[in-house]
């Protein structure tokens, strides 16, 4: 019963920086003319859950398999977590994010909030796409203090110019932002804590200014973290820490792809081509969960698959 891939219903959440590129791009019925920053694709959280859509599961959430069907559907040697330990998300920014931190593990419960370890895929990048990535070169926490109170924060933070299928790692504790232009396939840990230190000085969908969160921002941010770079991938590997592992795989027409473990399960994010199976067929902007003994995917076309497994 848990031998095919298991598909599930995004859930669709407005922002005041998104757009509809998920509806333009991927074909996507978004529920209305709102504009749509965020799709979580696999998610377990008391507010939001993933349903199943395929596979004799279908009706059951994410938190139900993974309490209920672990063995048969996710596999041995797993984290013993109450919740399925990542998120996956895909975000359209049309504007840029506040830019913002998650706290550190080992302050994160005295802040009253989770950790949030996560790294991003550029799925797409404009020409005027920008990350906003750690500090710029020698500022000092003290000026950093300081362009908080005169509006200037923006003018410390370090600028990259990223390019569509380059990947970053964003651990807790760097402070980041992403800009207008970008289309990332988002993979972190089951957390939903952020820490907003600067917002551009604009007003949310509901005309009032957003919340910042500055002292717990300051109490996160690693002060020592000056111009990081995109990533370059080791093999296949694009990220790898102790809560996910992520990677790239370019699959040739009439090649095959399977979980790298028999005996475990794996995410797979279409970013471009086809992949077939006797169930059905998954395109670019598809998300699915290849449960633990599942017969390998055949790409029907040249793709680019996302592999997210779980470190054992």
């Amino acid at each position: 019963m848990s031998q095919t891939p298991l598909t599930f219903q995004p859930l669709y959440k407005t922002r005041v920086w998104g757009g509809r590129v998920l509806e333009s791009r991927y074909g996507r019925a978004l529920p209305d003319d709102q504009p749509y920053g965020e799709s979580w694709e696999l998610v377990d959280r008391e507010d939001d859950q993933s349903v199943v859509t395929s596979n004799n599961y279908v009706g059951k959430t994410l938190h139900e398999l993974w309490t209920q069907h672990r063995a048969e559907v996710f596999g041995d040697n797993l984290p013993d977590s109450e919740r399925f330990p990542i998120l996956i998300k895909i975000l359209d920014c049309q504007d840029d994010l506040s830019i913002q931190v998650h706290p550190p593990a080992e302050l994160a419960p005295s802040l009253n909030g989770e950790p949030k370890t996560e790294m991003w895929y550029l799925a797409g990048a404009e020409e005027r796409a920008s990350l906003y990535i750690g500090l710029k070169d020698g500022v000092t926490r003290e000026q950093f203090e300081t362009s908080i109170k005169v509006g200037t924060v923006a003018d410390y933070v370090h600028r990259i110019a990223p390019k569509e299928g380059e990947s970053i790692f964003i651990p807790s504790g760097r402070l980041h932002a992403i800009g207008g232009g970008n289309l990332i396939f988002e993979i972190q840990q089951n957390s939903d804590t952020t820490y907003r230190v600067f917002d551009w000085n604009r007003l949310g969908l509901d005309g009032e200014p957003r919340e910042l969160h500055i002292d717990e921002s300051l109490a996160s941010i690693d002060f020592d973290d000056f111009e990081p770079a995109m990533d370059t991938p080791v093999g296949n590997t694009l990220a790898t820490c102790e809560y996910f592992q992520t990677d790239e795989l370019k699959v040739a027409a009439g090649e095959e792809i399977a979980n790298p473990k028999a005996d475990s399960f794996s995410v797979l994010a279409v970013v471009s081509g086809k992949l077939t199976s006797a169930e059905g067929s998954y395109q670019a902007g598809d998300f699915l969960l290849l449960p633990k003994g599942a017969a390998p995917l055949t790409a029907s076309e040249d793709s680019v698959v996302l592999q997210v497994t779980l470190p054992a």
